[in-house]
């Protein structure tokens, strides 16, 4: 572990856990999965709430969440659930390999751990999807255990707190910040000092214009008493995502498109899909991969319009087109044939949704 050369000696340490456990307990925002502050938080709720959040807002989570535990509302219950039905109940909320981890990791917890979610931190690291963060914020919010978090949040707030001026996603700054992430935890309530320092870089220590006028924990900031808060944390910026397209063709034969599933590996994994081509060339050598895929003979595609979904990675172009079969046959297992009334069992990515909606008002202009 790299030495967390912390400007903060252990009196001025602990005045800031103090400052900062009051203000949680009087300002934290009430959530489903959250518990009171000093008291343990429910071990499933913990870590099914921990993957949804990654790289997704709180206030988007909720809803997902809430229909989640109804649907599935023991650790159990999810792992005895189809991947289907976990997909559907993640459909629109992104990055489904997180849903997939989940799924997996419940499972087993149910094989190797008798249902329990594990406290330690090395039998958390083995869980599928579980890394250092999320193993974290288990051990401290869900079993009371002073181990580190770092996400994106905390590490703004250590940054200023301690007026870090290196730019934080170096892998040196990262291990100073793990550093001291652990150097801060308490030992008493651990949980409630992690979710304030989330607390606090979500609603206060904000990316842009934080509320340093209103912080709990200012008189302790570097950056603050420097004049570095609009400056920090340093970066030294993310790639730009990679340009590619995908062809939608909806194949569609007396009234119903053809919807295949993705592989196991990659984007959207899983997911359900209209007959989509991610090829180089031109639109009619989509078109052409796509019979060939499925063996029907397709009559000319329609184009219906284009859209752009950007992820982590990639910006990608949506053209979507329909056509309809005009020979042939379907190669078996190759996908379904459904109505598109008929979609509530297929968990679908949102881009799919958007070429779906598409599709549907085309239908609903040509029965005009």
């Amino acid at each position: 572990m790299a030495a967390c050369q912390s400007t903060l000696d252990p009196r001025r340490l602990a005045a800031l856990r103090r400052a900062l456990g009051a203000w949680y307990r009087r300002e934290h925002r009430r959530l489903p999965w959250r518990a009171a502050p000093r008291q343990l938080g429910d071990p499933y709720h913990v870590l099914v709430s921990e993957a949804m959040l990654q790289q997704t807002q709180v206030a988007t989570v909720v809803d997902y969440f809430e229909r989640f535990i109804e649907r599935l509302p023991t650790l159990r219950d999810l792992a005895g659930a189809d991947e289907q039905l976990v997909l559907n109940l993640w459909q629109g909320l992104g990055y489904y390999r997180r849903a997939r981890h989940l799924h997996a990791a419940a499972k087993a917890i149910v094989a190797q751990h008798g249902g329990e979610v594990p406290a330690d931190l090395a039998e958390l690291l083995k869980l599928p999807g579980v890394g250092r963060y999320t193993a974290g914020a288990i051990a401290s919010i869900a079993h009371g255990k002073a181990a580190p978090i770092l996400d994106g949040n905390v590490a703004r707030v250590l940054a200023r707190l301690e007026a870090i001026t290196e730019p934080v996603d170096q892998v040196a700054t990262r291990k100073r910040l793990w550093a001291l992430a652990e150097h801060y935890v308490p030992a008493q309530h651990p949980g409630d000092f992690n979710q304030a320092l989330m607390e606090l870089g979500a609603v206060v220590c904000t990316p842009k214009r934080p509320k340093c006028l209103t912080c709990s924990v200012r008189r302790w900031c570097a950056a603050n008493e420097r004049g570095l808060v609009d400056k920090l944390p340093a970066s030294n910026g993310r790639a730009k995502p990679r340009a590619v397209t995908h062809r939608v063709v909806a194949i569609e034969k007396r009234g119903r498109y053809l919807f295949e599933q993705r592989g196991d590996g990659g984007l959207w994994a899983g997911m359900w899909q209209l007959t989509t081509d991610e090829g180089a060339g031109h639109a009619a050598q989509g078109a052409e991969r796509l019979s060939q895929r499925t063996g029907l003979k397709l009559g000319e595609p329609d184009a219906l319009g284009r859209f752009v979904h950007v992820t982590t990675h990639k910006r990608i172009t949506f053209e979507v087109a329909v056509a309809s079969v005009v020979g042939g046959r379907l190669k078996r297992g190759v996908g379904r044939w459904r109505k598109l009334d008929e979609l509530d069992d297929l968990p679908l990515s949102k881009a799919q949704q958007r070429a779906v909606k598409l599709v549907r008002g085309a239908g609903a202009r040509a029965r005009v």
